[in-house]
Formats: structure tokens, C-alpha cells, sequence
């Protein structure tokens, strides 16, 4: 589990309580599974299929955008150049029920 410790900062356990910290590592395993199994299933022949989990999260889910917040709604706006945006989508395409 070295790449959640590098990539994902599951390692952060500043707190001086236990709980937070058990927190902490719970979803940094979590954030390390869900990463695994896109990688996996989602990028499945790609060029994204055997990297590092970092690097994944780097070039995939790395991604610029403005949140304009209102009383009424929050809308996300990601930015449309990215240069992963043809993988981001058949990963998205492959893991949709």
C-alpha cells in the first residue's frame, strides 16, 4: 500500500484522537480501492491501464474548474481541454451501470 501513502496521503495521521485519524486512513483506502478498480475495469486496454495510482489521479481526475455557488443551485464548470477527456469519458462509459 505504498501508493496510498505517496499518492493518495493516506499517511496523514496528525491528529493526536484516534478516531480522526482512523477516519483518515479508512477513506484514503477507500479513495485507493476506487481508484484501483477504474484503473482496472474503466481504462481496461489504454494507456492509463497499468499506471500508478498517482499518476492516475494525476492525469484523470486532475481537472480545472469554477464552482459558481447561488442560493438555489451549485454548478460545476470543468474546464473543456483537457488532454485525458477521450479516456475520462470511456472510463465513465465503462463503469456506468
Amino acid at each position: 500500500m505504498k501508493a496510498g501513502h505517496l499518492d493518495l496521503f493516506a499517511d496523514r495521521t496528525s491528529c493526536s484522537l484516534w478516531w480522526p485519524n482512523r477516519y483518515r486512513m479508512l477513506t484514503g483506502g477507500l479513495a485507493y480501492v476506487l481508484l484501483e478498480q477504474i484503473r482496472r475495469h474503466g481504462l481496461y486496454g489504454t494507456r492509463l491501464a497499468r499506471v500508478h495510482v498517482g499518476t492516475l489521479r494525476l492525469k484523470l481526475l486532475c481537472i480545472g474548474a469554477v464552482i459558481v455557488r447561488n442560493t438555489r443551485r451549485v454548478v460545476f464548470m470543468l474546464s473543456g481541454s483537457c488532454p485525458y477527456q477521450d479516456l475520462f469519458r470511456l472510463a465513465v462509459q465503462r463503469l456506468a451501470p
